[in-house]
């Protein structure tokens, strides 16, 4: 299991940055309203597709809408061969509840937040 460690943006100057390849099972730790950026970059030869999901997202509801599933988690969806992706993780934070699993075995992941 690689786990997706968070690299601070916090002050002035540069800093190193944690860059973990993903495995079949992945984690991260998401801090609410802190600004995260999950950030995914894809050095293999092929296409490959990641999901970003809380074990414990079901569904959500909002005012004058039907609920809506969350169960399956948030698909980023396919990142080509040498694609970059970031996915701010305060816009998608209803999938973000519970344990949460990055899937994209190859896949470089930083996490980068305050």
């Amino acid at each position: 299991m690689a786990t997706i460690v968070k690299t601070s943006m916090g002050g002035p100057g540069q800093r190193p940055v944690t860059e973990v390849t993903l495995t079949a099972t992945n984690v991260l730790t998401y801090e609410p309203g802190t600004g995260q950026v999950l950030i995914l970059r894809n050095p293999t030869a092929g296409v490959v597709s990641s999901v970003i999901d809380g074990a414990d997202g079901t569904t959500v509801s909002y005012p004058g809408a039907p609920n809506i599933s969350v169960a399956a988690g948030f698909a980023v969806g396919a990142i080509p061969a040498g694609g970059v992706v970031a996915v701010p993780l305060d816009t998608i934070s209803a999938y973000l509840q519970g344990a949460i699993n990055v899937t994209g075995t190859g896949l470089v992941a930083v996490l980068l937040g305050n």
